[in-house]
C-alpha cells in the first residue's frame, strides 16, 4: 500500500484550508492503490491552524529535543508534530507501507525541503518531522515532485 498525504488527494487539510491537489496521486487514491493520511491531523491539530516551521534545525532534531516546531506566534507546538509522527508511522506499518508520498516543504512532511524557521519564505534542504521519522525506521519516503520519476513513463 502507498501512503500519500491528504493535501496531495485534494482533501483541504493544509494550515490554511486548502489543499494541493496532484492529479496523479488523486488517481492512486481513487484506484484504492493509496490511502491518505494527515500527520498534522493525526497530531490533533485542526484546520485551519496557524503556519508553522522548524526553528533550529531539522525534523531529526525535533526528535531529537534540539529543535523545535514553532507557531508563527511563537506557539511551541513540537509535542503535537512528533505525535503526529508517531501516528503515522503506526498506520505506515499496520498497512505495510511500500512507498511514502508526502507534501515537500512542510514542517511534517516536506522530504527534500523545509522551510528555514524565520517565517521569511526561505527553504533549507532537510526532512519535516514526520519524514525524518519514516525515514528513520526504515521506510520510503519521497515528495509529490518525485512521484513522475517513479508512476510516469520516462520521456525519450
Amino acid at each position: 500500500m502507498i501512503l500519500v498525504s491528504s493535501c496531495l488527494a485534494g482533501m483541504k487539510v493544509r494550515y490554511n484550508g486548502t489543499d494541493s491537489l496532484d492529479i496523479h496521486i488523486q488517481k492512486l487514491v481513487d484506484e484504492q492503490k493509496a490511502m491518505t493520511i494527515c500527520p498534522e491531523l493525526l497530531g490533533g491539530f485542526m484546520t485551519p491552524r496557524e503556519p508553522a516551521e522548524i526553528v533550529g534545525g531539522t525534523g531529526e532534531d525535533v526528535l531529537n529535543g534540539t529543535a523545535k516546531v514553532v507557531e508563527f506566534s511563537g506557539n511551541d507546538v513540537s509535542d503535537m508534530y512528533i505525535r503526529g509522527a508517531y501516528e503515522a508511522l503506526s498506520i505506515a506499518r499496520e498497512v505495510n507501507a511500500t512507498l511514502i508520498v508526502l507534501k515537500e516543504n512542510s514542517p511534517s512532511c516536506g522530504s527534500v525541503a523545509i522551510y528555514n524557521g524565520a517565517f521569511e519564505n526561505r527553504k533549507i534542504a532537510g526532512n519535516g518531522v514526520t519524514s525524518a521519522l519514516l525515514k528513520k525506521e526504515g521506510f520510503k519516503v519521497i515528495s509529490e515532485e518525485q512521484i513522475s520519476e517513479i508512476f510516469l513513463p520516462k520521456e525519450m
